[in-house]
């Protein structure tokens, strides 16, 4: 049984003024593995304190001094890719594949900001005037728990690059991935409150956070449901927000599209993550005429993904990240039967052999359209939906007709008419032929998907003021 007793307030690791102790839950086995003690408004008073104190002293620093104190960030937490890898495993159930790369991301995105931070442009001459990019103050920063650490270092990075101090609030179900961050990120040796990090639940310590009048900014990955509410919360004392939210995600089949060849892509589109991916591509957009043809080849492919243990080297999909993440997902797939929708593939309850875990079957809806609450809710789980589209225009339609718009995939042959249809799409990112990720680019989505973009200058610039300065001799 782990026992984590500490936040982390002005440059030390101090026990909670809060009193509540949180279960954590291996969720391939269901058992409690450890208590993980919670801050409480008092907590995120302090550490709010503690980063506006350290804020005048880090604005100043130069981007050398930046620089320095990231490349330590980043050789602490790469040193700690195993402990990562471990806790991920553990306490969220990621498959082995994807574990790994949620083991190596916190390290890579601290160097992406370091590499932003070289070549961003602080100042510039417009015209008679300077206008200088001064960091905003002390940043509010709300991570999730499908990829706690990897969010935690890229937000902080960020607000660190461009001068700004920072209280986190990562979730409470990933406490053992943000113990491992948080040693490393002490041993990195940064000035006294530039970084504070309390453990809480968002209705407390996420609230005061967004309350507070010290805190200039949030950024916030999440549900859209709290990230409406942060906004209005936020408006109060007229904080700038950043917000990245759900998603419903179409991937539109082209009718010259090889189905053997992108099925893959198409998988593992919807399924990355065991399907728990803001930009999963939920929804699968077919051509008509050739419905029947799609649906064999996926059914075909879908019965090869293996759900199960996630220290087995062969799975695909491992468990949901809890009992409630688990029910919600069932729900959904009763929900679609009751909706008159098909299950090509998978269904209720758990993978043939499994009797314990919060495994869930990879499933496929088909005879299915927009209108359905499977084809237009997050759900948050391998269940895909097929929805038939008649032409181009129709498909684009469809793709447009989402409350949200994160990402897309578009699939097909001829390149000039992929990118002509992923221009049409209401989405802040749209991959053609690949599940690449630029980390160079700015991502972040349009309508219910969020607000403003992170990654790159345009995550970097999300944390700056621009200030005009006009001179004239004395």
């Amino acid at each position: 049984m782990r026992c984590i007793e500490h936040i982390y307030i002005n440059g030390e690791f101090v026990v909670p003024h809060g009193q509540e102790w949180f279960d954590l839950h291996n969720p391939s086995t269901e058992e409690v593995i450890g208590q993980v003690r919670l801050g409480d408004e008092q907590d995120a008073q302090r550490a709010i304190a503690a980063a506006k104190a350290a804020f005048p002293a880090w604005s100043r620093t130069t981007r050398e001094e930046r620089i320095d104190a990231l490349e330590r960030m980043h050789k602490a937490i790469a040193a700690r890719e195993d402990a990562l890898m471990e806790a991920v495993v553990t306490e969220y159930g990621a498959p082995h594949a994807r574990g790994r790369w949620m083991a190596t991301y916190p390290a890579d995105v601290i160097m992406q900001a370091i590499e932003a931070l070289r070549s961003f442009e602080f100042e510039e001459q417009v015209g008679s005037a300077r206008v200088i990019l001064t960091p905003v103050g002390v940043a509010g920063l709300i991570t999730p728990w499908n990829s706690d650490a990897g969010f935690i270092c890229n937000k902080l990075a960020t607000a660190l690059a461009a001068g700004c101090t920072a209280v986190i609030k990562p979730s409470e179900m990933s406490a053992m991935q943000t113990q491992v961050v948080v040693e490393a990120l002490h041993e990195a040796g940064l000035p006294q409150g530039v970084f504070n990090i309390v453990n809480g639940r968002g209705d407390v310590v996420g609230e005061t956070i967004a309350r507070h009048p010290d805190i200039a900014k949030i950024s916030f990955t999440g549900s859209s449901a709290v990230g409406q509410h942060l906004v209005g919360a936020g408006a109060e004392t007229m904080k700038r927000v950043t917000l990245e939210l759900g998603g419903k995600s179409p991937t539109v089949v082209l009718d010259d599209a090889d189905f053997a060849a992108i099925m893959p892509l198409v998988l593992q589109a919807g399924f990355a993550n065991s399907g728990q991916a803001c930009i999963a591509g939920t929804r699968i957009l077919v051509p008509r005429q050739r419905l029947a043809e799609f649906e064999q080849v996926a059914k075909a492919a879908v019965a090869q993904v293996k759900s199960g243990d996630p220290r087995d080297a062969t799975t695909d999909i491992g468990p949901m990240v809890s009992a409630k993440q688990w029910e919600r997902v069932q729900s959904y797939i009763r929900l679609g039967i009751e909706e008159g929708a098909q299950v090509l593939a998978g269904g209720e309850g758990r993978p043939d052999g499994l009797r314990v875990g919060w495994f869930v079957k990879p499933t496929i809806f088909t005879g299915a359209n927009n209108r359905m609450r499977i084809a237009r809710e997050e759900i948050f789980g391998p269940v895909l939906t097929i929805i038939p589209y008649d032409d181009e225009a129709d498909a684009i339609a469809i793709a447009n007709d989402t409350r949200y718009g994160l990402s897309a995939v578009v699939l097909g042959k001829n390149l000039e008419r992929c990118e002509r249809v992923a221009r049409q799409i209401d989405s802040g990112r749209v991959l053609v032929n690949t599940l690449a990720h630029e980390p160079r680019a700015p991502f972040g989505g349009f309508k219910h998907s969020g607000l403003g973009r992170e990654m790159g200058r345009w995550g970097m610039s999300a944390y700056l003021e621009p200030k005009t300065l006009l001179m004239a001799a004395g």
